[in-house]
C-alpha cells in the first residue's frame, strides 16, 4: 500500500488537502474530512496526469499521512491554496527535483489536452455564470506568469495561440523549479519552487477539470 502525505490548509470557510507529493493532486471542502474525501475521490482523474508524466501511481492502494496543518487566510476562503508547508523549505534530490517537473509538466500536457476537446462555449452555472472555454486558458496563462512575482522571476503573459511563447513561459518555470531545489525562497517573502510547482499544478488541474465538467450536456 502507497504512502502519500498530505498537508491540510485550514481557513474559516474552507480547507484545502494537498498530495504534497503530487503537484496538482489537491482538493477543497468545508472541513478536514470532506477535503480529504474531495482529494480521495479525484483520485482516478489525477491517475491521468501520473500516466503522462509517466510516474508510478497505483489507484485505490493509499494511505494518506496527515504530516502538516496549516494556517488558513483569506486566500484560501477565497479559493486557493496558499499557505506554504516548512516541508516544501527542504532541499531537494535531483531526481525528485525531476519527478516534480515531470509531474507539473505533465497537467500541462492534460490541461492542453482538455482544452484542444473542449467546446468554446462552456454549460453555464446555475446562476448563469463561469467563463467560457478561451477566457480560461487566458486566465490561467496570466496566473502562471503572475506567480513569477512569487520566485523573483519577471515573466511575459503569451497570447493565447501562441505556442511558441507558451512553451517559453512554462520552460522558464521547469528551469526555475530546477534552480530552487536547494528549497529556499528566490526573495524576501517568496516561496519556494517546491510551493510554486504545487499552486501552479493545483490551478492548472483546477481549471481542467471545470472544463471537462463543463463541456458534459
Amino acid at each position: 500500500m502507497a504512502t502519500t502525505r498530505v498537508v491540510f490548509e485550514i481557513g474559516s470557510k474552507r480547507t484545502f488537502a494537498s498530495a504534497i507529493d503530487w503537484p496538482g493532486w489537491c482538493r477543497a471542502g468545508k472541513d478536514q474530512e470532506l477535503a480529504l474525501q474531495a482529494l480521495i475521490d479525484y483520485a482516478p482523474r489525477y491517475a491521468v496526469v501520473a500516466k503522462t508524466a509517466g510516474v508510478p501511481y497505483t489507484l485505490g492502494r493509499w494511505k494518506f499521512d496527515d504530516v502538516d496543518h496549516l494556517r488558513g487566510d483569506a486566500t484560501t476562503d477565497f479559493g486557493a491554496p496558499g499557505a506554504m508547508s516548512m516541508l516544501e523549505l527542504q532541499r531537494m534530490s535531483k531526481s525528485e527535483v525531476e519527478r516534480m517537473c515531470s509531474l507539473v509538466e505533465a497537467t500541462w500536457k492534460v490541461f492542453d489536452g482538455v482544452v484542444k476537446k473542449a467546446p468554446a462555449s462552456l454549460r453555464k452555472g446555475p446562476r448563469g455564470g463561469g467563463r467560457d472555454r478561451d477566457k480560461i486558458v487566458e486566465h490561467v496563462l496570466g496566473a502562471e506568469t503572475g506567480y513569477g512575482s512569487s520566485f523573483a522571476l519577471k515573466l511575459k503573459q503569451p497570447e493565447m495561440g501562441d505556442t511558441r511563447a507558451i512553451k517559453a513561459l512554462r520552460a522558464a518555470w521547469l528551469e526555475a523549479f530546477r534552480a530552487g531545489a536547494d528549497g529556499k525562497p528566490r526573495r524576501e517573502g517568496g516561496r519556494s519552487a517546491r510551493y510554486m510547482a504545487r499552486r501552479i499544478a493545483w490551478h492548472t488541474m483546477d481549471h481542467a477539470w471545470e472544463i471537462e465538467d463543463r463541456s458534459e450536456s
